[in-house]
């Protein structure tokens, strides 16, 4: 099984605290391409990154994002197979074996996932029911959230090649837009074994720096439904989709005394739906 054509791009930002752990899971891996993409981090991981003499690192003169770090490592890639490792996360012993046997197993496969352990704050959750995983064309369960962790994904670098990579204008949810224009297209197979530890609950965690998440997911599918990739029933899902966030966003800012930012989610309502904001 020849991992040399996997790449895994591992994007960090001041994660000195836990990227030398992160790390050590991937090359506790067989042989692999690891790219670490220090996105102008200011802590100690300059200094933790010269421990490992056998990766290659790309150094950011500053923070420009996890959209922006992942698709330089995407550039630099000399892989024919693309894993995605965020620095909180972690890797269990035998993760890329297994994916890479399923790639190989079938060429048609373009997108592959695994199930994961979740961790926060220490403890182990279980994950809610609305988690709940799914193989095959995926693009209506991943609509309401993200289903996908970008940790345990592989993907074949010929598809990012077409779909495209990570919005770089999105400073959150960019793994949701990207997830929705590959199972537009493709079928997601899901490999149902815990293969990743999802570490959260910490400050520095994206999910916890941007509030109103849902505003980047209605960006994400506005986007959709500007495109003309969409069939009728797809395109009635994405706007259904749209409309159950949107009204959500608008009665959060009305609530808050906020009539400008309210105003743009209701004009973007009648963009599609003939009754908004009755």
């Amino acid at each position: 099984m020849d991992l040399s054509l996997v790449s895994v791009i591992l994007p960090t930002f001041n994660r000195g605290y836990c990227l030398k752990e992160c790390i050590a899971s991937v090359l506790n891996q067989s042989a692999c391409e690891l790219i670490v993409v220090n996105d102008g981090s200011t802590d100690e991981t300059d200094k933790i990154l010269e421990d490992f003499a056998n990766i290659k690192v790309i150094h950011l003169p500053k923070n420009q994002g996890v959209s922006y770090a992942r698709n330089r490592g995407i550039e630099e890639a000399k892989g024919s197979l693309i894993c995605f490792l965020d620095s909180d996360d972690l890797w269990q012993k035998g993760k890329l074996e297994a994916q890479l046997k399923w790639m190989q197993k079938d060429s048609e496969c373009q997108a592959i996932y695994t199930d994961e352990v979740w961790i926060r704050n220490g403890v182990r959750v279980n994950p809610m029911f609305k988690h709940r995983k799914y193989s095959g064309n995926i693009f209506k369960q991943c609509l309401p959230l993200c289903i996908v962790s970008p940790s345990s994904v592989m993907l074949r670098k010929s598809l990012l090649n077409k779909v495209g990579g990570f919005d770089e204008s999105m400073p959150v949810c960019e793994d949701y837009d990207l997830w929705l224009r590959i199972a537009l297209h493709y079928p997601f197979k899901f490999l149902n074994e815990k293969l990743i530890i999802k570490r959260g609950g910490h400050k520095d965690q994206l999910s916890r720096k941007y509030w109103g998440m849902d505003r980047w997911r209605v960006y994400a599918l506005d986007k959709l439904l500007r495109c003309n990739d969409l069939n009728p029933e797809k395109r009635e899902w994405v706007k259904e989709t749209l409309v159950e966030k949107s009204t959500v966003l608008i009665q959060g800012f009305e609530k808050r005394g906020k009539s400008e930012q309210a105003a743009f989610y209701k004009n973007l309502l009648a963009t599609y739906c003939s009754d908004a904001g009755r």
